[in-house]
């Protein structure tokens, strides 16, 4: 058994915005992303990061969870900014039941156990350079306080891993309010998507003050899955 991740996998199976109209990297990605998944075995489990599907609804989504559901290895998923068809845990659970997916699960307000490693995370927030607006401090208070959940609920284990859509750090920015959680919880390693293309230069990847960041956007990875443990 080993534990995976990646993000902003986008699919479009039933909806009309396909990636391959921007050609490069993301030109055949569905297939892409099917080979990637191929070195996974039935008893892994790979994190999504967000930005799934583009389906505006759970109708429109659906072609993409029974395409994701058919790739080997069970799936936990994190909400992205793309991510419209995103109900409540219940609804998303009915959903799934109701249409023979029983291989996701939902990772919101809540944690997940590999062995005695915890999986956590949220949706995140960017640090944006005037947080004082009421918008943005509702927003992060939000996300911190789905976060530390998240934390709590993994209990004494050996390593708690953070799991995001936005990037805890980039450019010059940092999002203190969430890593200042990580660091009340000792996580030392974290993992986010979100970022594309021209994006990827601006990622801020490696060790700062104790936490490992890693980027593992679809296209970055190059729509293979990245095994963790």
């Amino acid at each position: 058994m080993a534990l995976y991740v990646i993000g902003d996998l986008h699919l479009s199976l039933g909806s009309e915005k396909p990636m391959d109209i921007f050609g490069g990297s993301w030109s055949d990605y569905v297939e892409k992303i099917k080979d990637g998944f191929s070195q996974l075995e039935a008893e892994d489990v790979c994190v999504l990061c967000g930005d799934i599907s583009w389906g505006m609804s759970f109708d429109e989504s659906l072609p993409d969870f029974k395409f994701i559901s058919e790739l080997p290895g069970k799936k936990i998923i994190i909400k992205g900014n793309h991510d419209y068809w995103w109900s409540t845990a219940s609804k998303m659970k009915a959903f799934f039941d109701n249409n023979g997916i029983y291989n996701i699960e939902i990772l919101n307000n809540n944690c997940y156990f590999y062995d005695d490693v915890a999986i956590c995370g949220t949706r995140g927030w960017i640090a944006e350079d005037d947080m004082d607006t009421e918008h943005n401090k509702k927003i992060m208070a939000r996300e911190t306080g789905r976060l530390s959940a998240s934390l709590e609920a993994a209990g004494d284990v050996s390593e708690k891993l953070c799991f995001f859509h936005y990037p805890p750090r980039f450019r010059s920015t940092v999002c203190h309010d969430i890593i200042s959680v990580m660091n009340e919880f000792g996580v030392m390693r974290c993992f986010y998507g979100h970022l594309h293309g021209q994006g990827h230069r601006y990622a801020l990847t490696g060790a700062f003050d104790g936490i490992d960041y890693n980027l593992i956007s679809a296209d970055f990875v190059n729509f293979k899955p990245q095994r963790i443990m």
